[in-house]
């Protein structure tokens, strides 16, 4: 015989309570799946009050140290949605982060909601013209940061955002700023001397990824009178100039490896697949080496387990930074006034006089990085872990 399907009473729509932060509109919530809640009677039920968007596309580094805005969003507007447009690249920086709500891809999906939708506040944190369009076409009762015109000019709101944007059209001006990212963005942002940590966040599954890494490898994060610090002196291939030389890392790791109970961590990308394998070969047995083919968010993971990090101004800095460690960053070409190391780090700064030039090619011999010598790194190094 057919079973007759059981006949489930909805709610009428009235009831549904469409404003709660946990509604997914084309798949049960949270709260729903785990405990078969419902709207009424839901003690989970956390109406949203401003609607805020963010719009910061890329660059890796800076998409990741541009969280720091969102704990003073949460301080001051607490029943906040936060929605996020990035590129897609930058997406799993964004992941698991407890202050976001929406994260959006650049793309259809991004220009489709910015049609309907309308928002309480909008920040348009790139001046890039793609960027600046979106702030364009956000619809919100406010805006700050940066907009296009109907001319294709990018358009800074405000003072702090018109600062930003000079320095990002005039080298004498980038050279001459000493304030840090940090406390340019949240200026542009409305939100200048509240806290400003940058937000990084793991899964469970992510921290069993790098517990299992650890446990290969005979580390112990965290042991007394042990320390793992990293090395992550590539740069990817957008800014190769960033990159320490690699007999000068491979100097330092040798150096580390001498440092009693130190272990040392070797990182890279794919794009330093032959650079880190020379550091390998010439520091011999002295480094674990986390390899190249891991996602973003293993990379990420597994920075988590050092101490310190030494690294060059990259992705990898502002990674440590968010997980609170220690760090050693080495500077040439790029600004080190922009990098707030929160009172838990050094930055050694290239004593070339055209340091800060932003250049992606040089002739100059020997480079601006490559004039920062083993030993002031690894003096630093032992100053910090010896706090």
């Amino acid at each position: 015989t057919r079973r007759r399907a059981r006949m489930v009473e909805l709610p009428p729509m009235e009831l549904v309570r469409r404003d709660c932060r946990h509604m997914r509109w084309d798949r049960p919530c949270a709260p729903h799946k785990a405990e078969g809640a419902r709207c009424r009677g839901c003690g989970h039920y956390d109406p949203v009050g401003k609607r805020i968007l963010v719009i910061k596309l890329d660059a890796l580094g800076d998409v990741l140290r541009t969280t720091c805005i969102l704990p003073a969003l949460r301080t001051i507007h607490p029943s906040a949605q936060v929605t996020w447009i990035t590129l897609p690249a930058a997406m799993p920086l964004l992941e698991h982060n407890p202050f976001i709500d929406r994260v959006i891809p650049y793309g259809a999906e991004a220009l489709a909601m910015l049609r309907v939708e309308r928002f309480d506040i909008s920040l348009c944190l790139d001046a890039a013209p793609r960027s600046a369009a979106l702030g364009s076409l956000a619809r919100a009762g406010e805006k700050r940061g940066f907009r296009l015109d109907a001319r294709g000019r990018v358009a800074p709101i405000g003072a702090e955002a018109r600062a930003w944007l000079m320095m990002g059209l005039f080298d004498d001006a980038k050279k001459a700023n000493r304030r840090t990212y940090q406390e340019i963005v949240m200026g542009i942002s409305g939100l200048a001397g509240l806290r400003q940590e940058i937000v990084v966040a793991l899964s469970d599954e992510e921290r069993e990824f790098a517990r299992r890494f650890a446990a290969r490898k005979g580390l112990a994060p965290g042991g007394r009178g042990r320390a793992i610090v990293g090395v992550n002196t590539g740069s990817g291939s957008r800014w190769p100039m960033k990159q320490w030389p690699a007999a000068l890392c491979a100097d330092l790791v040798r150096r580390l490896a001498g440092l009693r109970g130190t272990r040392v961590l070797l990182f890279g990308g794919e794009e330093e697949k032959a650079r880190n394998a020379a550091i390998r070969n010439a520091a011999g047995a002295a480094l674990v080496d986390t390899g190249c083919g891991n996602s973003l968010r293993e990379f990420i993971a597994l920075v988590g387990l050092c101490d310190l990090l030494v690294s060059s101004d990259s992705l990898g800095l502002h990674v440590a930074l968010g997980f609170g460690k220690k760090v050693v960053g080495l500077f040439g070409p790029t600004s080190s006034a922009e990098i707030d190391v929160y009172g838990r780090g050094v930055k050694i700064v290239s004593d070339a006089d055209c340091a800060c030039c932003y250049l992606r090619a040089c002739e100059r011999r020997p480079s601006c990085m490559a004039r920062i010598s083993p030993s002031a790194v690894f003096e630093a190094v032992q100053g910090l872990l010896n706090r």
